[in-house]
């Protein structure tokens, strides 16, 4: 088995989610006209979608511990394309926003069964490699999906966009049919899941500490997505094209530093990496809070830092977590996802609550203290413990 073709094969899998979960927001207007519907209806369909990611995030993870790599992701790719396709010959929003919580039940294997098969393949240096690669083509499909699904419903209309993910989820399936082979390790016993597993992950001080660490970074990345466009109109009076090319170096930056993070793995530490890029994203956030309305030079340089220093951590990130991990290293990624998934959710949520009290000032102020205590426990948690070994 090729472990190189492997992890792309399986990194494209776990594409899909983000890429699904963007590359519909272009045609939100078209299809709430076609629907004749309201667009509070029409965003039903992204916010079901974002939650059976998130919700089947905790599922799968003990399936792919019990049941295997293989037959998990085979069935989530197929209920995919099904899905796909059914969202493609709806002809209503009820039947849409239906067979878009299938969309997600089926693609959220994707990313689980994808670290985990990279960390059955890897070890040490290899597997810091490989997770690097795997964040870099997972980071591209919030980059991609925009642009792709404004391109498809520009030529055709919103329907194509789903006939192309279909076509799309297809070629990913006959991939790993056709490659992926079972990578669980033969133990001789069968895992049983019950719940308290989920509670024993969490008592992990490296692999809680990671969870978390996702819950608060997609807590502020999702913050951005949501308030950036509004100061962009507001302060710079931007047009929606303008305002989609101003979130593209955030997105590159993102995807370069997940590749970088997993080639530096291999030199420094990857406690001391976490460490160090968490309180360089707590300090990017407070270069942007107090420079954003200067200029929009300054405002790019404070999202350029955030998406560089957020990409830096993803591939170590994943990389301490499975090696924290052995028996039950598919449920502990099930649960990182979760927390992750659910920070997008609850950003948006209550970021609009503070700034609706103080602007965006006590948005992001909120956010810089939150964030840097959180660094602070972060790093007594990661390097103090580090500390006390190299003292004994």
């Amino acid at each position: 088995m090729n472990r190189k073709l492997i992890v792309y094969i399986v990194a494209f899998a776990a594409f899909l989610g983000p890429f699904t979960q963007t590359i519909y927001t272009p045609v939100l207007p078209e299809v709430a006209s076609q629907f004749h519907t309201t667009s509070f209806v029409v965003n039903l369909t992204i916010s079901v979608f974002s939650l059976f990611l998130a919700i089947m995030q905790m599922i799968y993870g003990p399936v792919t511990d019990t049941k295997g790599r293989r037959k998990v992701i085979l069935f989530g790719i197929s209920l995919y394309v099904i899905a796909s396709l059914s969202c493609f010959f709806s002809n209503n929003i009820e039947m849409l926003i239906v067979f878009r919580a299938l969309q997600a039940i089926g693609i959220a294997a994707g990313s689980v069964v994808a670290v985990t098969v990279i960390s059955d393949l890897f070890v040490g240096k290899e597997r810091g490699q490989a997770m690097g690669t795997f964040q870099m083509m997972v980071s591209l499909g919030p980059v991609l999906g925009p642009v792709i699904g404004g391109f498809l419903s520009g030529l055709f209309n919103f329907h194509s966009v789903f006939l192309a993910l279909a076509a799309t989820g297809l070629i990913v399936l006959v991939l790993n049919y056709i490659f992926l082979q079972e990578t669980k390790p033969d133990n001789g016993e069968a895992a049983h899941f019950q719940l308290r597993d989920f509670a024993e992950i969490l008592q992990n001080r490296v692999g809680s500490s990671v969870i978390y660490l996702g819950f608060i970074q997609y807590y502020v990345f999702y913050n951005f997505l949501v308030f950036l466009p509004n100061i962009l109109s507001e302060r710079y009076g931007m047009s929606a094209e303008q305002k989609g090319l101003v979130f593209l170096p955030m997105s590159l930056c993102i995807v370069a530093g997940s590749f970088i993070g997993g080639k530096i793995l291999s030199r420094i530490d990857g406690k001391k990496i976490i460490v160090l890029t968490t309180f360089l994203n707590v300090s990017s956030v407070m270069f942007f809070m107090i420079f954003y309305s200067i200029s929009m030079d300054w405002l790019l340089a404070g999202i350029i830092f955030f998406g560089l220093f957020f990409g830096l951590s993803l591939p170590v990130q994943t990389t301490l977590l499975t090696d924290a991990y052995l028996k039950n290293r598919a449920t502990a990624i099930g649960a990182y996802n979760f927390f992750r998934y659910m920070g997008m959710a609850f950003g948006p949520i209550i970021g609009s609550l503070f700034y609706k009290m103080g602007g965006y000032f006590l948005l992001f102020g909120f956010i810089v203290l939150a964030f840097l205590t959180f660094a602070l426990v972060l790093a007594r948690l990661l390097l103090g413990a580090q500390a006390s070994k190299s003292a004994s």
